[in-house]
């Protein structure tokens, strides 16, 4: 198996990648909204992938945060707000803000195991900070460590309910960027203190199934690599210090703040202790080298991917979505009457 999550090109496999898939055999996919079209489309082309490996329970993941972080949208899907909404609530009533997370979370995840989807990248555990870009912005839960934790771990619960695996990230922490990584790498010079706040909701999750590394630079830590391809920071601030011994995918590699090829890249990330390479965009040639230079999949990183897809279930998940909505809702507004 080789230690990757590859994008797909459109709507429906092409023979190209049905061929290349099935040699490979890539740890999983990610889909984009070029991939969702309708809902009887996406199942059909998540039930092909299924079908090239032979195996229900696969890695097919997709960023379904809500807001403007979302694949699947109306019409044919239900429309999911932005995650400062729930930090906006609990300011005002702290229970009910964790029951509204958790509630939206399991609608989310319902339309996710529908479409045959078994991991959202989300909860993103960033904890925002004054003055940072806002590639984090309103996605973040809140700017208080704990209060970050206590929705994270409500969504975490709500996507499980659904039978869907959440990913936290990005680790070891987003909040402090003060450019877009999608453009450019940042340096993060935050004292070693400092940076135990961006740790502690991450601390607090860290029996999550999946995590996701970010591409920035930690001074304190490490002045020469990113995050992602930092061996220093994997394994002892990610790994250790955290305590996190899930599944560790990389943010995705195509990002500019990354510098190399795209299959230099891949091949640094897995070396300094990424479990998988993301690459998104279904681009054939850095796909086919990703596939040739990268080891196959070791047995840690096996059981971890085993352990993490151990809950998933495709079909029909458990819950009425309109239930959990009209409940999300009516919480939502019994905080702008409490406001």
């Amino acid at each position: 198996m080789t230690p990757a999550i590859f994008g797909l090109s459109g709507t429906q496999l092409t023979a190209e990648e049905r061929a290349f898939f099935r040699e490979a055999d890539p740890a999983g996919y990610i889909l984009f909204g070029r991939n969702c079209e309708m809902p009887e489309q996406l199942r059909a082309l998540t039930n092909s992938l299924r079908e090239i490996h032979g195996r229900d329970r696969l890695f097919i993941c997709i960023d379904q945060e809500g807001g403007r972080v979302a694949r699947l949208r109306p019409p044919h899907w239900a429309g999911f707000p932005a995650s400062a909404v729930f930090d906006a609530l609990y300011d005002i009533a702290p229970a009910s803000a964790i029951e509204a997370a958790r509630v939206n979370a399991q609608a989310l995840g319902i339309e996710l195991a529908e479409a045959g989807i078994t991991v959202d990248c989300h909860p993103p555990l960033d904890v925002r900070q004054p003055g940072a870009h806002d590639v984090i912005g309103d996605r973040a839960l809140g700017s208080e460590p704990m209060r970050v934790a206590a929705l994270g771990r409500a969504i975490l619960d709500g996507l499980a309910r659904a039978g869907v695996a959440g990913c936290i990230k990005h680790m070891p922490g987003h909040g402090r960027t003060t450019t877009d990584t999608h453009k450019e790498l940042p340096t993060v010079t935050a004292s070693e203190a400092e940076l135990e706040q961006d740790l502690a909701p991450f601390k607090a999750l860290a029996d999550a199934p999946i995590g996701m590394t970010g591409h920035l630079l930690f001074s304190a830590w490490d002045a020469v690599n990113p995050a992602t391809l930092s061996p220093f920071v994997i394994e002892q601030i990610i790994r250790g210090r955290i305590g996190f011994d899930g599944l560790l995918l990389t943010d995705d590699l195509d990002m500019e703040a990354l510098s190399g090829s795209v299959p230099e890249r891949a091949e640094r990330a897995i070396a300094a202790g990424c479990d998988l390479a993301l690459n998104c965009w279904a681009k054939m040639d850095d796909m086919m080298a990703i596939a040739a230079c990268l080891p196959a999949m070791g047995e840690l990183a096996h059981s971890r991917l085993e352990r993490a897809l151990a809950a998933t279930r495709v079909g029909s998940p458990e819950g009425d979505k309109g239930d959990l909505l009209a409940k999300r809702d009516s919480l939502l507004a019994f905080a702008g009457n409490l406001a």
